[in-house]
């Protein structure tokens, strides 16, 4: 490959530590993004300050275009001028409860902006097309470890509706031009630099001001919480590696379109997930010794769009990639502890 990727999303929590691996890499790195107001926008330019940062001893490059994905001419010109071999689409309205808020948002970036890639890609083909997906589109099912053969055809949010989306849009895209392409459902990315409405950040938030974090289903909850750098890892082994177009018995191609779980294989119970986080919070200096966390913390029920359990069976990411995630949790938690203390200590 001539290695020329375009990322949209490239501001955001993945995004932004894809690019800055894809230039170390070698990588040319055309990041598209609308550095919107979700969450924190300072975060999202500090990570492009990390990405730029990274390209400025690297063999590759990065320039960001400021644009949005629901903007059909926009994109098009953005993937008819870069010539690029690789697209990955990370951009998407993100989080499960806003969704519940704001639907619309979800419709125009994860349905009518992917929908625009297509087209793009459509028009102007790459030799991969990588894009996330969720472990949101399992739902409630409750055989576990989710496989990507099981059935996910009973979302319990918008957003798994949305991102379920994507990969039928993605397949019938495939199919019907040729297009190799890849989804990737993610399993609760954490890491330093994530994204302020993420449990872990709002815990840290609510416990540095000396507020109650809302433990949720009465902290009956088990998650299969994935470092941000391991699923960097796997994205880029992704990228390199797209599906064959074959050509089936109807003399038709055939849709050159899969689908891979990353996760760490391991869930983590709500309660002991936030044993962990309080404790390197101190260790790391960014709450007090002695901290009283039994007067900081309220068992709810389940919220709506919520599932009890995630946890991923990564046996196709293993036999086709040799890959599996394997950050412990306390070795994550631990680097964001030490860069939340830093970030935020440099802005008081």
């Amino acid at each position: 490959m001539n290695k020329k990727i375009l990322l949209t999303g490239a501001a955001g929590f993945i995004g932004a530590f894809l690019s800055a691996r894809l230039v170390r890499d070698g990588w040319d790195v055309t990041g598209l993004d609308n550095l919107n107001s979700y969450y924190d926008p300072g975060i999202k330019e500090d990570r492009v300050k990390m990405v730029k940062a990274a390209a400025a001893g690297s063999p590759g490059s990065f320039r960001l275009v400021r644009g949005d994905l629901a903007d059909a001419a926009l994109v098009e010109r953005a993937v008819a001028e870069g010539d690029f071999d690789v697209v990955v689409n990370l951009a998407a309205q993100a989080g499960v409860r806003y969704s519940i808020e704001n639907p619309r948002a979800y419709v125009e970036s994860n349905l009518v902006g992917f929908f625009n890639v297509l087209e793009a890609v459509r028009h102007h083909p790459v030799r991969h097309l990588v894009y996330a997906s969720s472990s949101s589109v399992y739902g409630g099912n409750e055989k576990v470890p989710f496989s990507e053969s099981d059935r996910v055809d009973s979302p319990v949010s918008l957003y798994a509706a949305t991102k379920k989306s994507n990969e039928l849009m993605a397949h019938a895209y495939s199919k019907l031009y040729s297009i190799p392409a890849t989804g990737l459902r993610f399993f609760t990315v954490y890491g330093p630099m994530g994204r302020p409405d993420m449990a872990y950040f709002k815990f840290a938030d609510t416990l540095r001001a000396g507020g109650t974090i809302r433990i949720y289903n009465m902290g009956d909850c088990r998650r299969d919480f994935t470092y941000v750098g391991d699923i960097v890892e796997g994205v880029v082994r992704v990228i390199g590696n797209p599906p064959e177009v074959r050509v089936g018995a109807d003399g038709l191609p055939m849709a050159a379109h899969r689908v891979y779980n990353i996760g760490n294989s391991k869930p983590v119970q709500l309660l002991e997930f936030v044993d962990t986080l309080q404790r390197v919070l101190v260790e790391e200096g960014v709450l007090p010794e002695g901290y009283d966390f039994a007067a900081h913390r309220e068992l709810v029920p389940m919220q709506p769009g919520d599932v009890p359990v995630t946890y991923a069976d990564t046996t196709a990411l293993e036999r086709d990639l040799g890959y599996r995630p394997s950050t412990p949790l306390e070795d994550g938690l631990r680097e964001f502890a030490r860069w939340y203390g830093d970030y935020y200590s440099c802005r008081e």
